[in-house]
């Protein structure tokens, strides 16, 4: 039997070299300040999504556009779709978004954008943000300094950035993950 994970009130089977979170706890930490984030948003992108850790909680809140360079993740993702109370629709693309990011015409309709991409950032993804409608990007990063450069970007296009939130999951390490949330 295939194992199986809860993401807010998905259940998805666990794809072959899919990512988790570490720590349960920094997951539901980071996944809360995301969905607090976007809250009355008309539509969300969750990009770099995997198989729908920000995903399945951000569709309790509004419609989720889903993007990830994993099959795997996206095929996870979409078996999931569905298979718990209260989520608004869910659309999943696997597209690997560091060659082809998608474009403020591909993010049309989504006033906000979660990206959790891994160490190397999401500098070309971020780069398609200004020229969309989006008024809220929360970046989720587990690597300062591609968080601060992938910031960068957002901050000489007009966004503020409003909190940094760090989340120490692995506790005696020099490692931590953030959570930043932008505002325009």
């Amino acid at each position: 039997r295939q194992p199986k994970v809860a993401f807010g009130p998905a259940t998805v089977p666990l794809p072959p070299g899919g990512f988790l979170q570490a720590v349960p706890e920094a997951e539901a930490a980071m996944v809360a300040r995301a969905v607090e984030a976007v809250r009355g948003a008309k539509k969300v992108a969750d990009l770099f999504c995997g198989a729908g850790t920000f995903t399945f909680p951000l569709a309790t809140v509004a419609p989720v556009l889903a993007a990830d360079g994993s099959a795997a993740g996206i095929a996870a993702l979409k078996a999931g779709i569905g298979s718990g109370p209260g989520m608004k629709p869910v659309m999943a693309e696997a597209r690997d978004l560091f060659r082809r990011p998608l474009a403020p015409y591909d993010l049309r309709g989504c006033d906000a954008v979660v990206l959790d991409p891994p160490r190397a950032g999401a500098l070309e993804q971020t780069r398609q943000l200004p020229g969309t409608k989006a008024s809220v990007v929360v970046g989720v990063s587990c690597n300062p300094v591609t968080f601060a450069r992938d910031a960068r970007v957002l901050i000489d296009a007009g966004f503020r950035l409003e909190r940094v939130t760090p989340v120490d999951q692995f506790l005696w390490s020099a490692h931590v993950e953030l959570v930043g949330v932008f505002r325009r």
